[in-house]
């Protein structure tokens, strides 16, 4: 794995197996997290890698923690095939995308101060869930409980209120790259999201690596992203050389269930930034944005248990599950694990 970290000392390189401290050399290095390194701009970032790159400090075992503050936390809905997937099982009489979904990546807003670091147990979470054969609903663990296989962006450089940030300005904004997994209780988003869309049912926990792998490290896995139908609007024309070629994985229980590909994406991570503030919402040091659950259009690639699954299963009490990813170019993001703990008081298993 390679990217930076952070530690209660100052600031860490993954090399492999090795997290290498970079404290020694000062000013930004010295800071317990990210965040004035990621807004000192795309000069500083390219300094700091250099620096890292080539400083023969003190080898640690990492400690997993997160190493950036989260400002605010957007989830988006970008993958063609996931959407399709879920709309053909929720919408199996109607066309399975909305009509909003192919001029607009779609998304909404998640709770920065759920968003926790890789390793981090799932507690299983409470909410009202109503089954169709069930007369109201009842309050309870979730039975549903699932992942979504994810990749997130972090702004580095923020912007002015009231001033979109356009497609061309992507890199000058964003320092890197995490893989996410967006925990979701199904049962509990099903009841609760008509109509202003998901709440308690994401809001729970969403894992990230403890590492950050700058986008400077990923210019070799840059690829053409797929065509779009219709061309979208202005201001979300480009970004289409913005596709990543990073090879996903999961893993359940030593079990890999699913193997895809980032470069599926169909909105990409700067027309979601683009997006993000074309109503001139402003950026801040630590936005992390998601792709939402990327799912490759063959049966293994799906990136959540009800697509995997067809709502047949889900996650119980006691799996661990693991997020892999690694780009063509050979550098690879950091894990993201999470294992599913019982609610003190609820038996083990999938509640009922």
């Amino acid at each position: 794995m390679t990217g930076f970290g952070a530690s209660d000392h100052g600031l860490l390189w993954r090399d492999g197996d090795e997290a290498v401290d970079l404290s020694g050399l000062g000013d930004v290095f010295a800071q317990p997290t990210l965040n004035p390194l990621m807004a000192a701009g795309p000069a500083a970032w390219a300094q700091a890698i250099e620096a890292a790159r080539a400083h023969d400090g003190p080898r640690l075992q990492p400690s997993p923690r997160l190493a950036f503050e989260v400002a605010d936390y957007v989830d988006f809905y970008s993958s063609l095939e996931h959407a399709t997937n879920l709309g053909r099982m929720f919408r199996p009489d109607s066309e399975p995308l909305l009509p909003n979904w192919r001029w607009l990546p779609v998304g909404y807003h998640g709770r920065a101060g759920s968003v926790v670091v890789s390793g981090t147990d799932v507690v299983r979470p409470n909410g009202q869930r109503k089954a169709p054969d069930e007369d109201a609903p009842t309050f309870g663990p979730s039975r549903r409980l699932d992942f979504e296989l994810e990749l997130g962006f972090v702004v580095g450089v923020g912007s002015e209120l009231g001033e979109p940030v356009p497609v061309e300005a992507f890199a000058d904004h964003v320092f890197g790259v995490v893989l996410v997994n967006d925990w979701s209780a199904r049962d509990i988003q099903a009841w609760e999201y008509v109509p202003l869309g998901p709440f308690l049912g994401k809001s729970f926990q969403t894992s990230i690596s403890a590492w950050v792998t700058p986008l400077a490290l990923l210019e070799d896995a840059r690829v053409e992203a797929p065509g779009q139908d219709p061309p979208p609007l202005d201001h979300l024309a480009g970004g289409r050389d913005w596709g990543l070629d990073i090879a996903l994985e999961v893993e359940l229980n030593g079990e890999t269930i699913s193997r895809g590909n980032a470069k599926t994406l169909y909105w990409t991570m700067p027309q979601q930034l683009a997006h993000a503030t074309s109503n001139g919402a402003p950026l801040r040091t630590g936005d992390l944005m998601a792709s939402g659950t990327i799912s490759g259009s063959e049966p293994g690639s799906e990136g959540s248990m009800i697509e995997l699954y067809r709502g047949e299963r889900f996650l119980a009490d006691g799996d661990e599950l693991t997020l892999r990813g690694r780009a063509a170019n050979g550098v690879e993001l950091g894990d993201v694990r999470g294992r599913i703990r019982a609610r003190a008081g609820a038996g083990a298993g999938n509640p009922a």
